[in-house]
């Protein structure tokens, strides 16, 4: 599905008519081949383009620049704590922009432009919005974790447990997906100048460059910290069956105890107290007894 922009106000506003940048979401054949044939865009640098294992990369084309980097995919409850991503391509020409991706999602959302259109200078944004992205779900990954930390501190089931192993299994995909958008960041940085990066341009990518390692060492940190205490909680929840068995066992001994009283007041035999009036409640009075001292019992040895 293709989609027309244009800048208006400083923002990006879909339009009717062709305008500068061109966004092709999930493209079908037909667009596949008007991509190749007219914009003669490489088929196969157009295929990683939206391959979400894709790494990211830079690559120099005689009629344009195709830059292909991750981003985090939006997340939905049936995801069931896969944070998965995608892949974004984007072809630089002279004065067009052409954006292709797997997902739809509002890719333009929340950029604004201070400065006269430059496909280079929007990519860049791109980028920059990929990095904010991925310290978002990093915010949503973090406290996802520390309800299930507490969920696990009285739980009995693996099913929390296993969720964690799936949010340790996203933020893999994550670590190597922001280190891939570093080495992009970095080989961008050096041919600065192949590239034909403005002044302003730089800096952008100086400081999209610092707020790429900040998340990956934020990432790296979420990493090492659900695997150091991975085997502590599944600790956690040994020990709490364990706690539940032992008070299963205190129940069944506790039981146990005064039907023996009982049993033994009711065999078809002669028995003491036989004859009294009162017996049923003194043999009732009894198995409590037995209870209570069996209670005390095993506090004294602390069981």
């Amino acid at each position: 599905m293709r989609s027309d922009y244009d800048i208006i106000d400083r923002k990006l506003v879909r339009v009717d008519r062709e305008g500068p940048i061109i966004l092709i979401v999930c493209p079908s054949e037909e667009e596949r081949r008007y991509l190749i044939d007219e914009w003669k865009i490489d088929e196969h640098t157009l295929l990683s383009a939206l391959d979400p294992d894709e790494l990211s990369r830079l690559e120099f084309e005689p009629e344009h620049l195709a830059i292909i980097f991750k981003r985090p995919r939006n997340y939905s409850v049936k995801d069931e704590f896969i944070f998965k991503v995608s892949s974004i391509g984007s072809f630089i020409f002279k004065d067009k922009l052409v954006v292709v991706t797997s997902e739809d999602i509002p890719i333009f959302d929340g950029i604004t432009l201070n400065r006269p259109f430059s496909p280079t200078y929007l990519t860049l944004k791109l980028i920059y919005r990929s990095i904010y992205h991925f310290l978002e779900h990093l915010k949503i990954i973090s406290t996802i974790s520390d309800e299930l930390q507490t969920k696990i501190n009285t739980s009995m089931e693996n099913r929390h447990l296993i969720n964690l192993f799936t949010l340790e299994k996203s933020l893999v995909y994550y670590l190597s997906s922001i280190s891939a958008n570093g080495a992009l960041i970095d080989k961008i940085k050096i041919n600065a100048s192949k590239i034909g990066l403005q002044v302003e341009e730089q800096e952008l990518i100086d400081d999209i460059q610092v707020e790429n390692n900040q998340c990956y060492k934020q990432a790296e940190v979420y990493s090492n910290i659900l695997a150091s205490l991975m085997d502590a909680r599944a600790s956690i929840v040994s020990n709490n069956l364990n706690v539940l068995i032992k008070t299963l066992n205190i129940i069944t001994i506790a039981i146990m105890v005064p039907t023996f009283v009982v049993s033994a007041f009711s065999m078809n035999v002669k028995i003491p107290l036989a004859t009294l009036e009162h017996a049923f409640w003194i043999i009732m009075c009894l198995a409590l007894i037995s209870v209570v001292a069996f209670l005390a019992f095993w506090r004294y040895r602390r069981w």
